[in-house]
């Protein structure tokens, strides 16, 4: 049941495959969480940041992944280090046409609030 959200800048949507992402993505996260269940993932194309110079905003892509609570700091960290490898496959070679990419991942425990509601009927 991981919560995944994939942030990254609008002008990287034609570069990568989003969904062929995503297929590739849940498998591992599943497996290498330990996790049960279906990953829920959210993509979200920003527009719209801070921090650099307008019309030289970098290029980034962040994925986070909630997990519920239970796995140790190296299991996330591994699993951060395997996202990022298939990131890195699925966004184009080198550098975008106007700089770098960057790409982070965080691996995070659901907070103790968190509840999940049955299916509507």
């Amino acid at each position: 049941m991981p919560h995944l959200t994939i942030d990254h800048s609008v002008r990287l949507t034609g570069a990568f495959d989003a969904c062929a992402l995503v297929k590739e993505l849940h498998p591992l996260v599943v497996e290498e969480s330990g996790s049960s269940g279906v990953c829920k993932t959210l993509i979200r194309p920003v527009e719209t940041y801070a921090g650099d110079p307008p019309g030289r905003e970098t290029a980034f892509v962040h994925v986070e992944v909630g997990l519920m609570p239970g796995r140790s700091e190296a299991q996330k960290a591994r699993l951060s280090e395997s996202v990022l490898g298939l990131l890195a496959r699925h966004l184009p070679a080198g550098d975008d046409a106007e700089g770098q990419v960057v790409i982070s991942v965080e691996v995070r425990d659901l907070a103790g609030s968190y509840r999940l509601s049955p299916s509507a009927r």
